[in-house]
């Protein structure tokens, strides 16, 4: 069914037309992240809610009268803006006479920024401003992914210089496919698997979620083949020859991939004894003489126990070399997935166990799924829309959210809600991003116009939007 936008709102806006002052022919509103587990955001997700949604004429005669049907029977008559609509179906030709103006994709914005703003540029609408804003919120999403997986890749690259020996470009390489998307059957539709999937690509080239490189290519003008997967068994590829013969099912896994890279999953009955004495006893010259890597996965248990404990037995098994910063590096024919109870909290209980034990981080990768796709929420970065300006009779006036709340102290107190106020334009000083508030003078402002009148003014690639959140190497650090 084809999107209609008149739909696609809260139950509450269409009767918002009627609660504004009377004489508003502009209202200005703004996005913003208030602060959350990061101190920054990664700006990605409006192109694909404008392409999607927004551009080109998306009022006809047909959705109106739909909407009038829908409102009148939900909300009850009176309350639907037939007018207003049918203004912008008859002045505008359908098309949405907004104007966005948001930062380039890609980039990474301190919290408590202004992101995107909004204003309507027909004075006789003033009301579609913030009728819009339950589908323009809905960017916190592949913001938030993408944000996640950059501090993940992050914590990564800070655990890399301080155990492996590589220089820069080495260190790319193998972060690149160091956090796995393994989220596809834990999000909540095929849409948000895409939405989400292709923000975690931003950061690496790895993933099993299909649909975020199909989004990813659709939305932000690309063929190129974004990420990448291995062959990999799961469960009911190894158990479905029973335990007495997990062994066989675990040397089936390399006839079949004789060369490359592919990954076991061995926890289907005993991952210890999987570890010690079928991959490492066993089927050990095998894999040292298989012109690949096999890459073992554990999938239940503690994980910084289990992983401690198949750690020392690969490197009993398989040996390796210490690097010049003295971490152990097991023999590339084998290395380790970990894809069970993944989140950024865990990942530094792991890496952090992987120090204590002398062992260089460059011998795991993780798998992230529900807690990558699934486990965030508009609150994790705090995301709003609010609104800032307003032109009332030709006089703007300056608008601000300031709420006095109550804290569990029982005391009266400013709210982190306080919202910004009059026109805004964002700078970057130095190297400093500010947002500059009750502002007349636009000069020098990050704010790039995007969407205006149903056309799309401005589009990023997908490749242009990696290089802007592409995260800093401390080469000084490195050997």
């Amino acid at each position: 069914m084809e999107p209609n936008i008149l739909l696609l709102t809260d139950s509450y806006k269409p009767t918002h037309w009627k609660q504004l002052p009377k004489g508003v022919t502009i209202l200005r509103s703004y996005l913003e992240s208030r602060g959350g587990k990061f101190d920054n955001t990664l700006f990605y997700g409006l192109q694909y809610i404008i392409k999607e949604y927004l551009q080109g004429k998306v009022i006809t005669l047909n959705k109106i009268n739909r909407a009038k049907l829908f409102w009148d029977a939900h909300l009850g008559p009176g309350h639907f803006n037939m007018d207003g609509w049918l203004h912008i179906l008859e002045k505008h030709n359908g098309h949405l006479p907004v104007i966005i103006k948001a930062v380039p994709e890609g980039s990474v914005i301190p919290t408590g920024n202004v992101l995107l703003t909004i204003e309507n540029t027909d004075p006789e609408v003033p009301w579609l401003t913030n009728y819009l804003e339950s589908l323009l919120l809905q960017v916190w999403y592949p913001i938030t992914v993408g944000t996640l997986s950059r501090e993940v890749k992050k914590v990564l690259i800070d655990y890399l210089v301080k155990t492996s020996d590589h220089d820069e470009n080495g260190i790319r390489g193998i972060v690149s496919f160091m956090l796995h998307d393994f989220g596809f059957r834990g999000t909540s539709s095929v849409e948000s698997a895409g939405i989400g999937s292709s923000a975690h690509i931003i950061n690496f080239r790895g993933t099993d979620t299909v649909e975020g490189i199909l989004l990813a290519q659709e939305y932000y003008n690309t063929l190129d083949m974004l990420a990448f997967s291995i062959p990999a068994s799961e469960h009911s590829t190894i158990t479905s020859w029973t335990e007495p013969f997990e062994v066989k099912a675990f040397e089936n896994m390399l006839d079949q991939f004789p060369t490359g890279l592919v990954a076991c999953v061995s926890d289907s009955f005993d991952i210890i004894r999987a570890c010690r004495d079928h991959w490492g006893t066993t089927l050990r010259d095998k894999i040292l003489n298989r012109d690949g890597r096999l890459v073992i996965r554990p999938d239940s248990g503690d994980p910084v126990q289990t992983l401690k404990q198949i750690f020392h037995i690969l490197w009993d098994k398989f040996g390796g070399t210490i690097n010049r910063k003295g971490f152990k590096v097991i023999d590339p024919h084998v290395r380790v997935i970990q894809g069970d109870g993944v989140n950024y909290e865990s990942i530094i209980e792991i890496l952090d166990m992987m120090v204590k034990e002398g062992f260089a981080v460059e011998n795991i990768a993780f798998g992230m799924g529900g807690a990558l796709l699934q486990k965030v929420d508009r609150d994790t970065q705090k995301f709003a829309i609010k609104c800032s300006s307003i032109v009332i009779n030709g006089e703007e006036v300056e608008v601000q959210k300031n709420p006095i709340e109550i804290n569990e102290r029982g005391e009266r107190v400013q709210s982190f809600k306080k919202s910004k106020s009059g026109r805004l334009k964002l700078i970057n000083n130095n190297g400093v991003f500010e947002t500059i508030q009750h502002c007349k003078d636009f000069s020098g402002d990050i704010l790039v116009p995007i969407f205006e009148n149903g056309h799309i003014l401005k589009e990023w690639t997908f490749e242009e939007v990696r290089e802007r959140a592409e995260v800093k190497i401390n080469v000084e650090e490195l050997v």
